[in-house]
């Protein structure tokens, strides 16, 4: 049971997915596809809604991509958000296509007067908005007041725009706040947070592929969760969407605030007293236990100093040994196998197990 406490923001309905007072946090991420090729995404979609995704954000470059979005929102399984800059047209064109939200940086849309007809249209059709900022497209006046895109100017930015937006009488949104810098991403939201109870939708921009990407997402949200900051999250990697997936829910799982919708490994970082390949053991287990989507904790560990304890907190283990393991459930020892055997008995074990729950 997680120990954060989280801040309570209003509540929107995205598709019928709930966002901020209190719901869980939401995980998202966004189609890399060409959104007017309508098969490749919803392909692409699809195999994100597999992966665990809950909400899907779409690019809308054209009229065409903003027309395509009305069979990708009839045959999309997840909630379609449209993705805006620049044009406030497209914006409407994506709501008159009859997607869940749309994303827009007030910042680029030009004068106010366009950002009302996109407040206006949302308005219409009950549909929430996501008013992003970032520092690429801040307002002139504040890159001067500033020296620059500094965190205090993209609050600022996010701020003025939340106030004008207020008084108009919209108030159907969350905001984001994203930097490529892991500590100004911080700094943003924790602000940010102080001045509105808008639901915050985090994140670190450009955050680069694989290894970079997620330590430093992770480094960011990992803190700003922690603070009860948050209340749905994207790890963006220069990969295929559907990797953030997981990361975004092992971040969650490990802070206590979602548990997995998979299995949760736990393995020893290996030393000199094991005996057995546990590096290969595990990523073997990994691949033939993949197709499980139920949140059982695994312990693989490769000697006794640690496997016993760990046992007895997850619900399966293996403790190795000499060329062998033995294979626990609930903490208690079941069999015993070699070790050329161990991934094909403990594969049936959890497979077993996966049925019981």
């Amino acid at each position: 049971m997680s120990l954060i406490k989280r801040k309570l923001t209003k509540q929107i309905d995205v598709g019928g997915v709930k966002i901020g007072g209190g719901a869980p946090i939401v995980v998202q991420s966004m189609t890399n596809t060409d959104t007017r090729d309508i098969k490749a995404t919803l392909d692409q979609i699809n195999r994100l809604y597999d992966a665990g995704c809950e909400i899907v954000r779409c690019a809308v470059v054209d009229e065409e991509a903003a027309r395509a979005l009305k069979e990708i929102k009839k045959r999309s399984p997840i909630p379609v958000i449209a993705d805006i800059h620049f044009n406030f047209r497209l914006a409407i064109q994506s709501i008159e296509s009859g997607v869940d939200c749309v994303r827009i940086n007030p910042g680029n849309i030009g004068s106010f007067d366009r950002v009302k007809e996109i407040l206006r249209a949302a308005n219409e059709r009950g549909i929430p908005l996501r008013i992003g900022v970032n520092s690429g497209s801040l307002e002139k006046d504040l890159l001067d007041k500033y020296n620059g895109p500094t965190a205090d100017a993209m609050v600022e930015s996010a701020y003025r725009w939340v106030k004008r937006i207020e008084d108009t009488g919209f108030t159907n949104m969350k905001v984001s706040i994203k930097s490529s810098d892991p500590l100004t991403t911080i700094e943003c939201n924790e602000k940010i947070s102080e001045l509105i109870d808008y639901p915050l939708h985090l994140g670190v921009t450009e955050a680069g592929s694989s290894k970079e990407g997620i330590i430093k997402s992770v480094a960011a949200l990992g803190v700003l969760l922690r603070e009860g900051i948050g209340d749905t999250i994207r790890i963006s990697l220069s990969e295929p969407p559907e990797n953030e997936i997981d990361v975004c829910y092992e971040l969650l799982n490990a802070l206590g605030l979602r548990k997995k919708r998979s299995i949760d490994f736990v393995s020893c970082p290996t030393c000199g007293r094991i005996e057995i390949d546990l590096i290969g053991l595990v990523e073997e287990l990994k691949k033939r236990l993949s197709h499980i989507k139920k949140p059982i904790k695994v312990a693989v560990m490769g000697c006794v100093v640690n496997a016993i304890g760990e046992s007895k907190e997850a619900d399966l283990a293996i403790a190795g040994g000499r060329h062998f393991g033995l294979i626990i459930k609930k903490g208690k020892r079941i069999k015993k196998v070699r070790e050329e055997n161990l991934v094909d008995e403990f594969v049936k074990v959890v497979e077993e197990y996966a049925k019981e729950i």
